[in-house]
């Protein structure tokens, strides 16, 4: 979305309640009015739990922090009938933005989360404007960057574009400053004597600095991993944050069960790296996958689902024979965390495929990508680039990287009318600056000093080699299933890909009461959907339809559950 068209939508927001919407929503509220002197502070950059205000009269000033030594700058001011906050106060996460009363004082209502989703789910119309608004205003500081946390690095670095790539698909604003060149990210490494084994550095909102950061580290100190309870039992816990995972708690939230998503990474699974999807139905003009994966993620929170990332699950430990249909099952997650939960969902995809070239994890962040975001894409403007892969994913990836880059070599084993959509290949072939090379691999990589990679090309027809100058290789040649961390028996096929619907034996088919349910693995209560279960359709919308399916057979599984009991 650009600036022009941001501001054209302010009034979705930063909108005005109607008197009877007001009236309305007072009876969600946490409590009565609050009153504020003028200047005094409601609610700090950084608040966790922080409530969301309703203005009855007076002013509410929303303020942000730019850079690192900018003063705070103004929002917006919320005047009677406004609502202040963003999706942040839907989970309870730290806040992106601060508040304090006006020169006249302020009488507001606070809404904490439970009151807010009660609110938006409650009054479909109330609740109508106060998604758009959040959203909205998500996106506006997304694109200020500075009202979130600020990287300083050199760019191009592996860990640093590491910890861009997560923050932009976990939807949270941040700025990059090069720590060679510019002014403010030169002075704080200065001025805290960084070492350059301690960059990348992170400043969070809050203030706090970390070195070289980890995923984990970043979304612990930006409180986007949530505390999570070990004596919660859930009625689903949803293993990938996928497109299949999220369509499975959005709709199971929805109908009142108690849902909690983890993921090892962040939301959008292998989608969330597609720059535009455009045969997802009802999305004429293509979506990307990370906007497709946050409205997804902030629906999923609208009805109450947990979301807990990037945590590692380590294994599923199921309940004990002779009690599965009562007992919960647990998942042991990185830190020494448990969740349990009576159903699980096993949503966790697929991970790219690496090829059989020496080394290569050496290169991966750096020379290498399994995906092209913008922030690749910057990288290589104006530069040469090799992208392997014949499949939809990579074909996207062409379209999008194509236009960015001075020439772009496609290396592909066999015709793309065998693998790829038809659309995209007369996409790509208008392109000027894409070299086919078909019937070739890619079997060699080297990095140079100045950081550049030498990649070694074998046309196996010809039978010849030829080497090529690149600024960065993208890889899109499949994946393997995501279920290393299963370490219980579930069936899969021969290439590792869950089965479902296969039955159970006839003393655990006994013990349940039932046969199992059409996306229900070989262990009972425990489900499988998306491009982890075999014979699934790998795409998008088949993944989303059967994130919608599963939430069914959770029911069916539970009202059988609870019969036993």
């Amino acid at each position: 979305m650009t600036a022009d068209n941001l501001e054209s939508r302010r009034y979705q927001m930063f909108p005005v309640l109607s008197a009877a919407q007001v009236q309305m929503a007072r009876r969600f509220a946490s409590g009565g009015p609050h009153t504020f002197a003028p200047g005094e502070v409601v609610y700090q950059i950084g608040d966790r739990n922080a409530p969301a205000w309703l203005v009855l009269s007076g002013r509410l000033d929303a303020f942000r922090h730019d850079g690192l030594s900018t003063p705070e700058v103004l929002i917006t001011s919320h005047g009677e009938g406004q609502f202040s906050g963003e999706v942040s106060q839907l989970s309870g996460r730290p806040l992106l933005a601060g508040g304090r009363a006006g020169p006249e004082g302020c009488v507001a209502l606070a809404f904490d989360a439970a009151h807010l989703k009660a609110l938006i789910i409650g009054s479909a119309e109330i609740g109508e404007i106060i998604m758009r608004a959040y959203i909205l205003r998500r996106v506006e500081l997304i694109q200020f960057g500075g009202a979130g946390s600020i990287l300083i690095g050199h760019p191009g670095e592996r860990d640093l574009t590491r910890l861009q790539g997560f923050l932009s698909r976990s939807g949270y604003p941040h700025v990059v400053l090069d720590a060679a060149s510019d002014h403010e990210g030169r002075a704080l490494v200065e001025r805290l004597g960084i070492l350059p084994v301690d960059l990348p550095l992170m400043v969070c909102p809050n203030g706090t600095v970390l070195k070289h950061p980890t995923d984990a580290e970043a979304a612990c100190c930006l409180g986007i991993m949530p505390e999570l309870d070990p004596a919660i039992l859930y009625d689903v816990a949803i293993v990938g944050a996928g497109p299949s995972g999220l369509a499975a708690a959005v709709y199971a939230a929805s109908e009142g069960l108690r849902v909690i998503v983890i993921d090892a990474r962040a939301i959008g699974g292998q989608a969330g790296s597609s720059s535009r999807i455009e045969n997802y139905l009802g999305f004429p003009t293509g979506i990307s996958g990370q906007a497709l994966a946050g409205r997804a993620f902030n629906q999923a929170l609208k009805f109450g689902a947990e979301i807990a990332l990037p945590l590692d699950v380590s294994e599923l430990v199921p309940a004990a024979a002779g009690r599965r249909a009562i007992d919960p099952m647990m998942l042991r997650l990185d830190g020494d965390r448990t969740v349990k939960a009576r159903t699980v969902v096993i949503a966790s995809g697929a991970r790219y495929r690496r090829p059989t070239i020496p080394d290569i994890a050496r290169l991966e962040g750096a020379g290498i990508s399994y995906w092209a975001s913008a922030i690749e894409a910057k990288l290589c403007e104006n530069d040469d680039i090799a992208l392997v892969g014949g499949g939809n994913s990579a074909g996207q990836a062409v379209a999008f990287l194509a236009p960015r880059v001075r020439r772009l070599h496609l290396l592909i084993r066999r015709s793309l009318v065998e693998t790829m959509s038809t659309y995209l290949i007369e996409r790509i072939a208008a392109l000027p600056n894409v070299e086919m090379h078909v019937g070739c691999e890619l079997t060699a990589l080297s990095e140079e000093q100045n950081g550049r990679l030498t990649a070694t090309v074998t046309n196996f027809q010809q039978r010849s080699e030829t080497n090529y100058d690149l600024r960065k290789v993208f890889m899109f040649i499949g994946a393997d299933p995501n279920t290393d961390w299963i370490k219980c028996r579930i069936k899969t096929d021969d290439k590792g890909f869950i089965r479902t619907g296969t039955g159970f034996t006839p003393d655990v088919e006994t013990e349940l009461g039932r046969p199992s349910l059409a996306l229900e693995t070989s262990l009972p209560n425990v489900f499988a959907i998306g491009d982890v279960r075999a014979g699934s359709t790998k795409r998008v919308a088949a993944a989303v339809g059967e994130g919608a399916a599963v939430v069914s057979d959770i029911h069916a599984a539970l009202r059988q559950s609870a019969l036993m009991k």
